[in-house]
């Protein structure tokens, strides 16, 4: 087990770096599921295969509300101007990320009495990666998925601490309305046919 949960960080790392550098929609959207695949993974170690089946189906149909709001809208060209684009940039900052992470996973992992490195690891580049998602993106979409990435790295570490049903539940409800309230706002965020006539 301890091997294929280093192998699920390892997908961590190349999914959430993929999220900051695709720019195709669905491609996004395939490596989010994946993600969630690589987050049950690691929360096997701590929870019953139940619950870890909870979170990641939740995190399946977020992508699928999110997927199928986004194919319904027309097609948004606008590149985000206000931030750096270029993909070098984003994998130097995630490389920097990554670093932070590794430097600071062993104190973590202490912190919360010895709850395995890899779910450590994994947890915190999910917090991680997603708040640098946060800081250099604009577009609902990816604002979104940044919100859903670092709430999966609070699940892995959580689950840790709590692995309480209840608790469990709650954050799959979390998970599933913030993915409806990003399909909302993508949605009110279309210009209406009577506007632009």
């Amino acid at each position: 087990m301890p091997a294929l949960a280093w192998v699920a960080v390892g997908i961590i790392v190349i999914t959430s770096a993929g999220l900051l550098i695709v720019r195709d929609w669905r491609t996004s959207i395939i490596l989010l599921a994946v993600q969630y695949l690589a987050m049950f993974i690691l929360l096997l170690s701590h929870l019953p295969l139940g619950m870890a089946s909870v979170k990641v189906v939740a995190g399946w149909m977020s992508s699928a509300i999110l997927g199928m709001t986004r194919s319904d809208l027309k097609a948004d060209d606008a590149d985000e101007t206000l931030w750096p684009r270029g993909r070098l940039f984003r994998l130097f900052a995630a490389g920097m990320v990554g670093m932070i992470v590794m430097g600071a996973t062993p104190t973590a992992n202490d912190i919360m009495a010895n709850a395995g490195m890899a779910v450590t690891a994994g947890g915190l580049l999910l917090v991680g990666l997603g708040l640098l998602h946060l800081g250099i993106t604009s577009q609902i979409l990816r604002v979104t998925q940044g919100l859903l990435t670092v709430i999966a790295g609070f699940e892995i570490i959580y689950s840790a601490v709590e692995s309480s049903a209840l608790v469990v539940a709650l954050l799959a409800v979390i998970n599933l309305g913030l993915a409806l309230v990003g399909s909302y706002l993508m949605i009110a965020s279309q210009p209406r046919e009577s506007e632009t006539l």
